[in-house]
């Protein structure tokens, strides 16, 4: 680890010749010519693509959903950071989008969609050196997390988090699962639709949202970026649900008409896991009552698109291929075959690689309902009508994009400039105008 550098000195850097004396080794010199070599790269395993068959209509209307942060650093110490998160959700009749020119989009008819048709979420969450009289950095986040859930969107993502972790939607409903108390660390739980409740073993005070366990990512005075970025993936997906629950309380026939998409994966990971098993079982409840709910997550990077880009250039346009635990472990992860199946405590959908045309290779999964570790076509949740739909969705802007998303993402984006400059402009403001008490206090640490 080098020094770093300061006002005076420079920083240390590493040797740009120190690698020399490794090359003089016959074997690291092959490995180093087979790295410069493009036909020495493996040839892939042959996979059989199926053809898509665009039987049905395209549906009609469309669900988006993204999300963006940036953590805000003070330069001065004692280097406190913040971090301002954003989610955004995108419903778009398609007939709407086949009247943009996918090329050159007018800015003009952006606007009208995402006038009309957006609506987004907004916190920020302190990270270190914050402090709120009454509070520890621990409790405070606990506390943003609930009332950001509760009080934005007139907190239907808060009812959203219930109605699935209730099982609401069954029309029974259950108690909350037991999960770890914030305050004691024994088993705690919530009777029936609460949103807070007190522990049985300590009296502590708990939030609904304590269930998802945020807490385990915490310190009592510094909470860890890992925070922001599982907060962010799970209002996402609540978001994206939310629109599901409004119609399957309302207008449960919408449900064949509509294309839920999120950007990520639909999975949720670590300590989040536990909410996988409501979400496969109303998907499972749904699709059981002949509700099949066309829900899509599109990766945009990772080792699964990094793949597909080496398997993706030898397959028929307009073709996908389902890769079953053992092709993910051998050939994407590259990892012993044992252990649990591929996605097991946290999927909620197969992955799915897809060439529509020319450069468009997605890597998409798609609803399953209940865990299978090896899916067929048969088990991918209203796969007919999304593979109708997916190519009347292909936006021009980037290789592989589809338009919802984009367009969701110009509403989400924090980008790194000008925003994340624009943000930490104002945290610092709201710094400065604290008292000069106050301003003391954060200086010494406090």
């Amino acid at each position: 680890m080098p020094y770093a550098s300061s006002r005076t000195l420079p920083a240390e850097h590493a040797s740009r010749l120190g690698h020399l004396e490794v090359v003089k080794s016959p074997l690291v010199k092959r490995i180093c010519e087979s790295f410069e070599d493009p036909q020495a790269s493996p040839t892939p395993r042959a996979v059989t693509w199926l053809p898509i068959e665009a039987a049905c209509e395209p549906l009609p209307l469309v669900f988006a959903v993204d999300g963006s942060l940036q953590v805000i650093r003070n330069d001065q110490p004692p280097h406190r950071e913040l971090a301002f998160v954003k989610t955004a959700l995108l419903r778009i009749d398609r007939p709407a989008l086949d009247r943009l020119d996918l090329q050159e989009p007018h800015p003009f008819a952006l606007r009208d969609i995402l006038t009309e048709a957006a609506l987004y979420h907004a916190t920020a969450l302190p990270l270190r050196h914050i402090s709120v009289s009454g509070y520890s950095v621990y409790n405070l986040v606990r506390e943003t997390i609930f009332q950001s859930f509760r009080d934005d969107l007139n907190g239907e993502v808060l009812e959203t988090l219930k109605w699935l972790v209730y099982e609401k939607w069954s029309g029974k409903g259950k108690s909350l699962s037991p999960s770890e108390c914030p305050h004691c660390g024994g088993w705690a739980t919530l009777p029936h639709d609460a949103a807070e409740g007190k522990c049985p073993a300590c009296g502590g005070h708990l939030f609904v949202t304590d269930w998802l366990g945020f807490h385990r990512d915490m310190a009592p005075d510094s909470a860890s970026d890992v925070v922001v970025k599982s907060y962010m993936a799970i209002h996402e997906a609540l978001l994206l649900f939310t629109g599901i629950r409004y119609y399957w309380e309302t207008q449960r026939e919408v449900l064949r008409r509509a294309f839920f998409l999120k950007d990520g994966p639909l999975a949720f990971f670590s300590q989040f896991g536990k909410l996988v098993n409501p979400v496969r079982s109303f998907l499972a409840y749904a699709c059981s009552l002949d509700y099949p709910i066309a829900i899509v997550g599109q990766e945009k990077s990772g080792r699964f698109l990094d793949h597909l880009q080496i398997i993706g250039s030898t397959a028929p346009e307009m073709s996908f291929f389902i890769p079953d635990d053992e092709y993910i472990k051998s050939e994407v992860q590259h990892r012993p075959l044992g252990g649990n199946a591929y996605g097991e405590d946290t999927n909620y959908g197969a992955k799915v690689f897809v060439r529509l045309q020319r450069d468009d290779l997605l890597v998409l999964n798609i609803a399953t309902g209940q865990f299978v570790p090896s899916p067929s076509a048969d088990d991918l949740m209203a796969a007919e009508m999304i593979f109708a739909t997916l190519p009347t969705l292909v936006s021009a802007r980037y290789t592989g994009a589809l338009q919802p998303i984009v367009l969701a993402n110009d509403v989400a984006s924090l980008s790194t400039y000008p925003s994340a400059q624009i943000l930490k402009l104002f945290a610092d403001s709201a710094i400065e105008r604290r008292s000069p008490a106050m301003q003391s206090a954060y200086a010494a640490g406090g």
